[in-house]
């Protein structure tokens, strides 16, 4: 069977030898379609990002442009502006016809941390060929903030797929005549589209735009950051705003997204001839976001944009992203949002869990 493969395979394929770890995998890191993945103990800052290549390791690769070494043991601050490579205490045995593709999570992408997974022998980030057996480690570099870690924290996260199942136009077209995806007409073009919001119901706070010079975030400390130390407010009373280069912003999507427990979502770049920008950083979309049925009744797309070199206006309704949708193998037993410790269900316009909202 194709598909995205749901939370109680996963498991299995842990219990299996197919997904080990050291130590062993916690029940939590289970989420609906994917895994959490934990950092290890050590931190290699290096010269410059890098693929390990066809035929090469990372270790190999990692004495080549290795500059030192950060011992993460009693917590270390991963500085602005530098690359590190961390392994991570996961590695795969996958089975042939089972691969894998990682991405950022949630709170990770809204804090600005471009983090991605390497492996061995890999030409691609974030992508695990069937059949991989390896290794896997995660390139992190903080864009905005300097960022306090520790080992077992859980920055990115894989999901795992048999054979391809993203639905094409005229499959979505017809899930969301029988299960409704967004609020609103949809616009369908090689995957479900969605607009930035930048005309609120009330008010004219439209996000926020990431400060250039702050203190250290402690991953560990949630609810605890007031943001007016590191955000600015981004308001708009013409439905438009400008972005700055090289600037960094959180805002909101104007459709509220729902994704049906049987499917799952990632979030795609959008073009990059409509603008000189860039959307997402953290892509999965579980099964259960959004939905009634896990208590979501439509859910915003949080939007972490930078804009590229020249500044760009952004209009309310413009088409930034979309989501392509993919069929899970089977129906996972737990849904985003239902029973397990969802941050971002039913959200709006939302910084990540560190900072105090309200």
């Amino acid at each position: 069977m194709t598909g995205v493969i749901p939370s109680q395979d996963i498991e299995a394929m842990i219990a299996a030898g197919q997904i080990a770890a050291s130590p062993e995998p916690l029940p939590d890191q289970i989420q609906p379609a994917s895994l959490d993945l934990r950092l290890g103990t050590v931190a290699y800052r290096v010269r410059a990002s890098f693929l390990a290549g066809h035929g090469c390791r990372v270790a190999d690769r990692l004495a080549e442009f290795e500059m030192h070494r950060v011992d993460l043991t009693q917590g270390a601050v991963l500085e602005k502006g530098c690359v590190y490579v961390v392994p991570l205490m996961e590695n795969l045995a996958l089975p042939e016809g089972i691969q894998a593709v990682a991405n950022a999570k949630s709170s990770t992408g809204r804090l600005d941390l471009l983090t991605r997974t390497i492996t061995d022998g890999g030409t691609e980030f974030d992508r695990i060929p069937q059949g991989y057996h390896g290794p896997l480690y995660a390139e992190i570099c903080p864009r905005s903030f300097s960022v306090l870690v520790r080992p077992g924290m859980r920055l990115n996260q894989i999901r795992f797929r048999a054979g391809q199942s993203v639905l094409s136009d005229s499959e979505l077209t017809a899930l969301h005549r029988a299960s409704p995806l967004v609020d609103g007409e949809a616009v369908i073009d090689d995957g479900l589209g969605f607009s930035v919001d930048l005309r609120p119901a009330s008010g004219n706070l439209v996000g926020y735009r990431a400060k250039p010079h702050t203190g250290v975030i402690d991953l560990d400390r949630i609810g605890q950051y007031d943001p007016v130390e590191y955000w600015e407010d981004v308001r708009s009373d013409n439905g438009q705003i400008i972005l700055d280069p090289g600037a960094f912003y959180i805002l909101v999507s104007r459709e509220a997204v729902s994704i049906p427990p049987a499917y799952a979502a990632e979030m795609a770049p959008y073009l990059a001839m409509v603008g000189e920008f860039r959307v997402h950083y953290a892509g999965f979309f579980d099964p259960g976001f959004g939905h009634d049925a896990a208590g979501g009744a439509g859910s915003r797309g949080v939007l972490e944009v930078r804009c590229h070199e020249a500044p760009f206006v952004l209009e309310h309704g413009q088409i930034v992203g979309r989501l392509v949708y993919e069929r899970m193998r089977a129906e996972p037993k737990q849904l985003y949002g239902r029973g397990i410790a969802s941050n971002y269900q039913g959200q709006g316009l939302k910084l990540s869990k560190h900072f105090r909202m309200g």
